[in-house]
């Protein structure tokens, strides 16, 4: 694998991981709530991201297309989480919606423990295996029919570092005092667009692991 087909593979995932998803929208939404919570959530959907990745560069992409009924199961069920997630995000927002803004301490101890956050964001990334299928799209054109160690291991490394980092930043600038501040009274908006979000995300998963089963 060449040092230009490897970058190219890598910025076409960082653009991928910028798009619109339940992984942003659950980043941005803990960051304007709490730093920490929001580095925990990060992690958590990092850990499922490594797990995809090394999933992809393994070949699981062919398990998937060769048996759509697995993939459908785990689309099942990973879209009913979310949409039940979801559903627990946007009746917070309706009856927070109700009371003044609390001020930035008792909104991050809203959130619970930071485990909480770390597996929400774990669940979340888990929740939709078709990021298997376009890293595979990414990565099956260049890479070696039996890659060495060293070039699947630089491989799962650039897919997941690089995310971390994209990630990590956008968590530290929304959740910077001035920012969370400002975001206060638009706390309860925020949660209700998530929960939306999250549970049309879902739903789609639902619709479309029952089409493959």
């Amino acid at each position: 694998m060449t040092l230009s087909a490897y970058l190219t593979v890598i910025v076409a995932n960082v653009i991928g991981a910028l798009s619109p998803g339940p992984d942003l929208i659950l980043v941005t939404r803990m960051a304007t709530k709490s730093r920490r919570h929001a580095i925990a959530s990060v992690l958590g959907i990092q850990f499922g991201v490594l797990f995809w990745c090394s999933l992809t560069v393994l070949g699981a992409a062919a398990l998937l297309t060769a048996f759509p009924q697995l993939l459908g199961f785990v689309q099942l069920i990973g879209g009913s989480w979310l949409v039940w997630m979801g559903f627990n995000m946007f009746r917070g927002g309706w009856i927070a919606r109700k009371y003044p803004p609390p001020g930035l301490e008792d909104v991050e101890a809203s959130l619970g423990r930071m485990r909480q956050s770390f597996a929400m964001g774990l669940t979340t990334n888990l929740a939709n295996p078709k990021i298997v299928l376009f890293l595979a799209a990414l990565v099956a054109p260049m890479l070696p029919a039996n890659p060495s160690f060293f070039t699947a291991s630089a491989l799962i490394l650039g897919l997941w570092l690089a995310p971390v980092l994209l990630f990590l930043l956008i968590g530290v600038v929304v959740s910077t005092p001035r920012v969370r501040r400002k975001m206060l009274s638009a706390g309860p908006w925020i949660d209700l667009f998530a929960g939306g979000f999250f549970m049309v995300a879902g739903v789609a998963l639902v619709i479309s692991g029952i089409g493959e089963i």
